[in-house]
């Protein structure tokens, strides 16, 4: 079970046949480009292959008017000049004679992918279609968009599969305003779409793409919208003056001098983290005035918006992580996107070869009862007698055989990763060595290729006393009572109490501070007393493989394994973490502690940067801790 991609050759059929400059980029090259990627990248033969279908007219019909749906279907039949000016009636859309067959094709595609999602045939999957849908309405074409791919894809899910929360994320430059108004009175359905809106000035130009939009009725906040709306202004051969409409109703062309919203990589992290993330826990923010907005417009519907400043404190609908990917991606015209996107699922960071071992376990009693996968393997593989003992020497700890042992492999292991034949890696060792353990593992990667290593040290695990402070090393220590960053690199606070606590902590300090560090490696240390259950010791290994490109090694103790073992080494393969169990809410214990680092690491981390001087008022020191 692994990544499925659907497409079919027949989408490339369709193309503008009379001269229109709002339309002539909807062209086939787009679907062709991003393939073509696809294929140079090697990604398509990793991939399961599905042969997309044509989808039914009863399938058509979940979203579509039955009177639409039989008026797109005359289209096949028309003359050129009859297609002109039908398509002159909808805004910024044009007809032709295979419109039907593409559009037909682009619905089955996706509902051939969720198909196969859901029955576990695949573990997540790409569709890449055309024409796209999101902009398509019951009863109207619009905006290239013939038939709403991922609307009917949603209503196939609820009807055959009996899906109750679907969550549906709309990345594009215009507002998928189609989605959102079949959506919009429908709780079962939490509409997210971040989107170039330049307070109304962009296409489509709509009241309802703004923030204030949340749904109506039932489902009123469910429809979240996160709109760009900072500029930047270019100058271009005939001077300044910004992109406006000037009487089309359609997608702009730009003008000589254009004015772009500039939102780069940290803006959409942001977002993820501080208001995508915090609601897809719930249903299963530079950029900070659209943040606060949605912030501010959606608390009164998500518990997990509602605590001040903090990105996540779930509601007691929280299950766990378990929902599984499914992206249509209409063939666009930057073709890197596609390989970007099937790239992440596939677990190949920036393109580079694939380890031939995508998680190697090292226990110090194998367990010839733990099942793994074909591409993970029980590593026997050590590093030589003579090395082990040169980087045990300095700690007592490493004097017993069984540590050394363990120390050896890890040395091994080590290497592999950052030498990219292992993709991630797990060592047992005997838990008083785990501090000894973790020490040698920071200063071989330091000396082995990583340049910048994360280490996220939880229970009684001390930091080493020379450890330097050279931007090289980040360091967060996650036990007792302390709440401390005597740098922007050392860091320490206390493990939260609960789950709600838990996933603040990961979504509001962990992974802004990882974003940000963007290391080669990140060594995820459970000690002595770390107080951390298996599924929520899982779901930090899994979310510390994006920052890191897939590098973590989880190192544990002995008396941990090998049920936590296990557990590590599926999400470290790719599969969700599992349930997290009984919720319950953020003390505000916890929060204060997480107020007060955010507040003193926020001048130096600017994925922390999110909160405006709201922030500032929570940072007070934390009160002792009982």
């Amino acid at each position: 079970m692994g990544t499925a991609l659907v497409y079919h050759e027949d989408m490339m059929a369709t193309r503008l046949l009379w001269d229109d400059p709002e339309c002539q980029i909807e062209c086939p090259e787009r679907l062709a480009a991003a393939l073509d990627r696809l294929r140079q990248c090697g990604l398509e033969q990793r991939c399961l292959r599905l042969v997309a279908r044509e989808a039914s007219e009863e399938e058509l019909g979940l979203v579509h008017s039955l009177e639409y749906v039989a008026l797109v279907q005359r289209t096949q039949a028309l003359s050129k000049e009859e297609l002109q000016v039908l398509s002159g009636q909808y805004d910024a859309i044009y007809f032709h004679p295979s419109t039907f067959h593409c559009a037909r094709l682009a619905v089955g595609a996706a509902l051939q992918l969720v198909d196969a999602v859901l029955t576990g045939a695949a573990h997540n999957g790409l569709a890449l279609v055309r024409p796209p849908g999101h902009h398509s309405q019951r009863a109207a074409a619009n905006g290239f968009c013939v038939f709403n791919n991922v609307a009917i894809a949603a209503e196939h899910a609820k009807r055959k599969h009996g899906l109750h929360r679907i969550l549906i994320v709309d990345w594009d430059v215009h507002h998928g305003q189609g989605i959102q108004y079949i959506f919009e009175d429908d709780p079962s359905v939490l509409y997210f779409s971040w989107h170039r809106h330049e307070h109304g000035r962009f296409w489509p130009f709509l009241r309802e793409s703004n923030v204030d939009a949340v749904g109506q009725g039932p489902g009123r906040g469910f429809t979240v919208n996160l709109p760009w709306n900072q500029s930047l202004y270019s100058l271009g051969s005939q001077g300044w003056h910004p992109e406006v409409p000037t009487g089309s109703t359609g997608p702009l062309t730009p003008l000589p001098c254009t004015r772009q919203v500039g939102m780069g990589n940290a803006d959409y992290l942001a977002a993820f983290l501080h208001t995508l993330l915090p609601l897809a826990f719930e249903v299963t923010v530079c950029a900070l005035e659209s943040i606060h907005s949605v912030r501010m417009a959606q608390a009164p519907y998500w518990m997990s918006l509602q605590q001040q400043d903090v990105a996540s404190v779930l509601s007691p609908s929280t299950n766990s992580l378990e929902g599984k990917p499914v992206v249509l991606l209409p063939g666009g015209p930057t073709c890197e996107a596609a390989a970007t996107t099937l790239s992440s699922f596939l677990d190949r960071q920036n393109l580079c070869p694939m380890p031939h071992v995508r998680t190697a376990v090292a226990l110090t009693a194998p367990d010839t009862a733990l099942p793994l996968p074909p591409d993970e393997l029980c590593q026997e593989g050590s590093a030589p007698r003579e090395e082990t003992e040169a980087w045990a020497r300095p700690h007592k700890s490493l004097a017993q055989d069984e540590a050394l042992d363990a120390l050896g492999k890890l040395l091994y292991l080590l290497d592999g990763i950052l030498d990219g034949q292992v993709s991630s890696g797990i060592i047992a060792t005997l838990a008083p060595a785990v501090e000894a353990t973790l020490d040698v593992a920071v200063r071989r990667g330091l000396c082995h290729r990583a340049q910048r290593l994360f280490c996220v040290a939880l229970g009684q695990l001390n930091q080493p006393p020379d450890l330097a402070d050279d931007g090289r090393i980040l360091w967060l220590n996650i036990r007792g009572k302390e709440v401390a960053a005597s740098s922007m690199f050392h860091i320490s606070m206390p493990l939260p109490r609960t789950t709600g606590g838990f996933l603040s902590c990961i979504l509001g300090l962990v992974l802004p501070l990882a974003y940000g560090f963007q290391p080669d490696l990140v060594l995820v240390a459970l000690g002595p007393a770390h107080g951390l259950q298996n599924p929520h010791a899982a779901l930090l290994a899994a979310v510390l493989r994006g920052p890191s490109g897939g590098r973590v090694l989880a190192l544990i103790g002995e008396e941990s394994t090998p049920q936590l073992a296990r557990t590590l080494a599926r999400v470290l393969h790719g599969e969700a973490p599992p349930n997290l169990g009984p919720f319950l809410m953020a003390s505000p214990e916890d929060i204060q502690a997480l107020l007060y680092l955010r507040a003193q690491l926020e001048p130096q981390w600017k994925m922390l940067q999110v909160a405006g001087e709201a922030l500032g008022s929570g940072g007070s020191e934390p009160a002792a801790q009982s």
